[in-house]
């Protein structure tokens, strides 16, 4: 049985480990100190909101939440950073079922719109998320952004 529940800091070594091989997914080195050290900054000052998929005893896959706003609707919104499920635990919904907690979540929260960019090669992401009903919307703006 898989239960997805939101992480705390007793998660953090777990999480830190799947946001690791998550890094490494998108061709970043290991780095298992700066993982733990980035998921646990991020919950211990309650930036950004985690929620992680239980099988058992074990941590399987998590998504990421950071809330944000637009101006242009003038509406609380939330941006889906990151999402990654184990390779063990792919073609089990357990995605699907990380992503409609992240959206219940969303809704609990008085959000208006969930947000999200994805790989163009990430062929499996997209048909998960066009299934949930989000929509392309870069026909219309360019993404751009500056390294500080």
């Amino acid at each position: 049985m898989i239960n997805i529940v939101q992480a705390g800091a007793a998660h953090i070594d777990d999480v830190a480990r799947l946001f690791d091989l998550y890094r490494q997914f998108y061709d970043c080195e290991a780095d298992l100190d700066l993982a733990k050290r980035f998921i646990g900054e991020r919950i211990g000052n309650q930036e950004s909101t985690i929620f992680v998929a239980e099988q058992g005893d074990e941590l399987i896959g998590f998504t990421q939440l950071y809330p944000s706003f637009c101006s242009v609707d003038a509406i609380k919104i939330f941006i889906l950073y990151d999402l990654y499920v184990d390779a063990g635990g792919r073609q089990a919904g357990v995605g699907e079922k990380l992503m409609n907690r992240a959206s219940d979540y969303a809704r609990s929260q008085g959000a208006k719109r969930i947000d999200l960019l994805t790989a163009f090669d990430n062929k499996p992401g997209q048909r998960l998320y066009e299934k949930l009903g989000y929509e392309k919307t870069n026909q219309d703006f360019h993404s751009y952004s500056l390294t500080l």
